[in-house]
């Protein structure tokens, strides 16, 4: 089930990214999650799988510019390619297609995950070396809405 998130689903977060570091994100990045999701939250969704979150993603957005950003998809390790990361895109993109504001959607991820963004329509923009920490390279993806 995905569900809007919660302030009491942060800690179960945090843990989650962190079983993900150092294979997809830097140590640097958990700190930047712990803000994100304090100070910087706009839509989060979580995966809650009979009352144990495995995984969440949120989206940021740029009226402004039309833009909604996906940011910090997080995926419990034991729960990697089992289909559960699309589910939460799809879910995601659906709830982005029902703003009119919005005209492209974009992902700032890393070499571990661009494929898998890939794979749900999103096209290479641009790459920067060692962005978000020396190893991890920004992969910026984008992807145009078509209603």
């Amino acid at each position: 089930m995905i569900r809007r998130f919660k302030p009491t689903d942060k800690e179960k977060l945090v843990r989650i990214l962190k079983l993900n570091v150092p294979k997809n994100f830097a140590p640097n990045e958990i700190k930047d999650f712990e803000n994100y999701l304090g100070e910087e939250i706009e839509d989060y969704f979580v995966v809650d799988s009979d009352g144990d979150i495995i995984g969440g993603g949120g989206i940021n957005y740029f009226y402004d510019s039309a833009i909604a950003r996906l940011s910090w998809d997080i995926i419990h390790p034991d729960y990697h390619g089992k289909g559960i990361g699309k589910e939460l895109i799809k879910y995601k993109m659906k709830h982005i297609k029902n703003n009119p504001g919005i005209k492209l959607i974009v992902v700032r991820t890393s070499q571990m995950a661009y494929r898998f963004y890939e794979k749900s329509g999103f096209e290479l923009e641009k790459v920067e070396k060692n962005f978000w920490a020396k190893g991890f390279d920004l992969y910026q993806m984008k992807q145009t809405i078509i209603r």
